[in-house]
C-alpha cells in the first residue's frame, strides 16, 4: 500500500516486532499475540514439530525402563529424561513471548519448569553416584559418563546464573549489566539442549542399555533431530544479538 508520497507505507502487522523475527519463517510466525494464553506458546508454529520429538524420545526412555527389570538405577533414566522434557517445555514457554507482560510472565513460568528439571537432573546425579558407590562401579569413565559429569555442570551454571540475572541482577553491578549476558544465556541454553541429546545418544552405548534397556542409538538420533527442527526456527534473531 502506498502513502500519499508514492512511498510504501510498512504493514502494522509488521511495525517494531523486529525481536519477533524468528531464524526460519516470517516475523510473527512464532511470536505469542496479543491476548492470547501462554500456553498455546507450547505448541505455537514448528513447536508441535518439537513436542513429538521430545515426547517420543521420553516415551522411548521410559518404555525401556518399564519393560527392563525395575531397580533403584532405573530412576536415573527415567529422572533424566524427565528433566529433558522439561528443560525443552521451559524453552518453548519462552521463545514466542515479546511483550514486557508476556516476557515476565513466560520468564517466570521458564523459571518454575527449569527449576523442577535441574531437581530431576540433581536426583537422577544423586542416584547414580550412589549406585556407583553401593557397587564399587568406576566413576566418569565411559563417554556417557563423562559428557553427563559435564552436562550436570552446566545444567547447574546454567540454572544459577539465568536466575541471578533476572532476579538479582544487583549482583552484575546493574540491571543493565545483567541484560548484556541475556543473549549468552539463551546461547548457552541451545547448545546446553544438543549436548543433553548427545548425553543421552552416548547412554545407548553402555553396557547397561545393550544388555537391559535395549534403547536404539538411530531412535534417540531420530528424536533430537525431530525436536531441533521444531525448537531451533522459533529462535528469535534479535534475542541472540544477531
Amino acid at each position: 500500500m502506498a502513502s500519499a508520497t508514492g512511498i510504501p507505507e510498512e504493514n502494522p502487522a509488521t511495525q517494531g516486532r523486529g525481536e519477533d523475527e524468528p531464524l526460519l519463517g516470517r516475523a510473527g510466525d512464532a511470536s505469542q499475540q496479543d491476548g492470547q494464553g501462554i500456553q498455546f506458546n507450547f505448541v505455537l508454529g514448528t513447536a508441535i514439530i518439537a513436542q513429538a520429538g521430545i515426547w517420543i524420545l521420553t516415551a522411548t526412555i521410559w518404555a525401556s525402563a518399564f519393560i527392563a527389570p525395575l531397580s533403584l538405577f532405573s530412576a536415573h533414566p527415567l529422572l533424566n529424561s524427565a528433566g529433558l522434557l522439561l528443560t525443552t517445555q521451559a524453552i518453548l514457554i519462552l521463545q514466542p513471548t515479546h511483550a514486557p507482560k508476556q516476557k515476565h510472565l513466560g520468564t517466570n513460568i521458564h523459571a518454575a519448569i527449569n527449576g523442577t528439571a535441574v531437581l530431576s537432573l540433581l536426583a537422577a546425579f544423586i542416584i547414580i553416584e550412589y549406585n556407583k558407590f553401593a557397587h564399587a562401579g568406576a566413576h566418569f569413565t565411559s563417554p556417557h559418563g563423562i559428557l553427563g559429569l559435564i552436562t550436570y555442570i552446566f545444567f547447574a551454571i546454567q540454572a544459577i546464573v539465568g536466575i541471578t540475572q533476572y532476579y538479582t541482577p544487583g549482583i552484575y553491578g546493574s540491571v543493565d549489566n545483567a541484560k548484556a549476558i541475556y543473549k549468552y544465556h539463551r546461547m548457552s541454553g541451545y547448545l546446553l539442549l544438543i549436548l543433553s541429546f548427545a548425553t543421552v545418544a552416548a547412554a545407548t552405548q553402555t553396557g547397561f542399555n545393550t544388555t537391559t534397556l535395549h534403547i536404539k542409538l538411530w531412535a534417540v538420533i531420530v528424536a533430537a533431530v525431530i525436536t531441533l527442527i521444531g525448537l531451533l526456527p522459533r529462535i528469535k534473531k534479535q534475542k541472540l544479538g544477531f
